[in-house]
């Protein structure tokens, strides 16, 4: 099966190659419920961009979504202002977005927000890159600045690429959208590799003999940084990052991520069925969403969902969009929410950490020009010490500028855990003392330090999920639940969507996509149905569906 392809490299996931961005822009429209199901009520726990997808979609097909929400609209699209300075913000969650993430960008512009390209390592608009490694620093604008040894790497992570894993070959599928070579190809793999770690991939292949290539790929690595945090994981989870452009040309959206899932909130679509002309999801929730839910159980045919104010209500379908994690504690769930196996799939679950911390400074002062070398007194800098990666924003000479002085991941989000933000930013500035000395980086900070570190936040414990070396079966368990013909009766109507139900887990496409998943679920749940000009993910399911490991 061939579709119709886009000729570039999109998030179009080989384990289920559902064209979501073509889904989306047709002009049937995602589906349509019966008439008297029209204006009936679907719960939609979380507030991320997940859930406001979901709700935003449900609501256009003229359902009443309700939305429950513990904290704030945006979830892990956390833009937080600093205070005195609004127009400025620290990207606590999701900030840089790969152009390949056509669904994601399909409501980035309807909402007509604003993109620019994000100040990666090496990248085009990046103003200079320095690359600290055991105590010496080397400056960039392009990979040719650098030494011949970074080559080699980058060479032996091409090398390894193209020869086990069918690369080039891959991707051109990507490009035509030539389903049946793809799935072809990458059914293989998940075969072969489902079992093997990042780290056992490149050190079973011969471009990585050298432990000081592994060692260097770790810290530095492609794209947006190194990737050493990533080596336990499952080498499946990064070949689908690569291999769909995920890593690679990214974008922010100027003035904040947060914009985005808020800004589906208040939208006022006019293509709405059963609802009056421009009514947004607020509207229909009289400005607020509601409490936290914190309790849900099967109710006869459909679900009680008990808020933590105590406000309790039924509906005929759910939709769940937090980490699945929640089920197991901060949520009080009924059994009967979901089979033995895919609570098993939820307890095996594994959650990435990481931390960040941020400041504002007077000016993007990184630009200015040290006398002695002609170059920037800063660049951004990816170390093998405890800062791992520096990220600097300006909005122009006259403006503030925003640092990130600190993003980590795991073992190194760990390390800054048990310190208060201001103990995170003394040890941080000691620590990049040593690789710019002579900068004056406290000089110019005007602000104190905002921080986050994802796995204590008791709502998420954990920046997103990867899987680990043979989770596959789980994670098809849990992306596979929206289609519920063969399920009990008793497990029917409740849906789960949202990052961690994701192929490409820390990408918003992936949230995305899954909440459209859900919607199709809902929709067919409730007796509707897609256009036949327009079928969705569970219509061809059968046709595209992930490969099933033996168990």
């Amino acid at each position: 099966m061939t579709l119709a392809g886009s000729e570039r490299v999109t998030m179009l996931v080989p384990d289920f190659p559902f064209a979501y961005d073509d889904w989306v822009r047709h002009p049937a429209g995602l589906g349509v419920v019966p008439e008297h199901r029209r204006g009936t009520t679907v719960a939609v726990i979380g507030g991320g961009i997940s859930g406001m997808i979901a709700a935003y979609e449900l609501m256009r097909l003229g359902l009443r979504p309700v939305v429950y929400e513990a904290e704030q609209i945006g979830g892990r699209m956390r833009s937080v202002p600093f205070p005195g300075h609004p127009d400025h913000v620290a990207e606590m969650g999701a900030m840089r977005f790969p152009t390949s993430a056509t669904t994601l960008f399909h409501y980035i512009d309807e909402l007509g927000l604003r993109t620019s390209p994000f100040p990666n390592p090496l990248a085009p608009s990046t103003h200079a890159t320095v690359v600290n490694l055991e105590g010496r620093s080397r400056w960039a604008r392009s990979a040719t600045d650098l030494p011949s040894e970074f080559q080699e790497v980058a060479d032996a992570w091409a090398k390894a690429l193209q020869e086990r894993a069918e690369f080039s070959t891959l991707q051109d599928a990507i490009r035509r959208r030539d389903v049946t070579t793809l799935k072809a190809i990458w059914n293989v793999l998940v075969k072969e590799f489902d079992d093997q770690s990042f780290y056992g991939f490149l050190a079973t292949t011969p471009a990585f003999a050298s432990f000081r290539h592994r060692e260097m790929f770790g810290q530095v690595g492609f794209g947006s940084g190194g990737w050493d945090t990533d080596f336990p994981n499952s080498i499946v989870e990064i070949l689908r990052v690569v291999i769909t452009e995920a890593d690679d040309d990214h974008v922010l959206i100027e003035g904040g991520s947060q914009q985005l899932p808020a800004g589906l909130w208040t939208h006022r679509p006019d293509d709405l069925v059963h609802w009056p002309r421009g009514t947004s999801l607020a509207d229909l929730h009289g400005g607020a969403p509601r409490p936290a839910a914190v309790h849900i159980s099967r109710d006869g045919s459909g679900y009680l969902v008990e808020d933590e104010h105590g406000g309790a209500n039924r509906y005929p379908a759910v939709v769940f969009t937090p980490h699945v994690w929640m089920l197991l504690g901060r949520v009080d769930s009924d059994p009967d929410l979901l089979p033995p196996s895919l609570w098993t799939a939820v307890e095996r679950t594994h959650y990435m950490g990481s931390s960040k911390l941020f400041v504002l400074t007077d000016r993007p002062f990184w630009r200015d020009v040290d006398p002695e070398t002609g170059q920037p007194v800063m660049g951004m800098t990816l170390t093998d010490r405890m800062p791992r990666s520096v990220y600097l924003f300006d909005s122009g000479p006259d403006e503030p500028g925003v640092m990130c002085l600190s993003y980590t991941w795991n073992d190194d989000s760990l390390k800054v855990a048990t310190l208060s933000p201001e103990e995170r930013l003394e040890v941080l500035l000691s620590k990049l003392e040593h690789i710019y000395p002579g900068v004056d980086i406290r000089s110019h900070v005007i602000s104190e330090p905002l921080t986050v570190t994802w796995e204590t936040e008791p709502r998420f414990m954990g920046a997103f999920k990867s899987n680990l070396p043979g989770q596959y079966r789980y994670q098809r368990r849990l992306f596979t639940h929206f289609k519920q013909e063969e399920l009990a009766e008793r497990h029917r109507g409740f849906f789960l969507c949202g990052d961690d139900v994701s192929w490409t887990a820390g990408f918003a496409e992936g949230a995305v996509t899954t909440a459209l998943n859900a919607v199709w679920g809902v929709v067919h749940h409730l007796g509707g149905h897609t256009h036949p000009a327009n079928p969705g993910p569970g219509d061809v399911f059968d046709d595209i569906a992930p490969i099933r490991l033996d168990e």
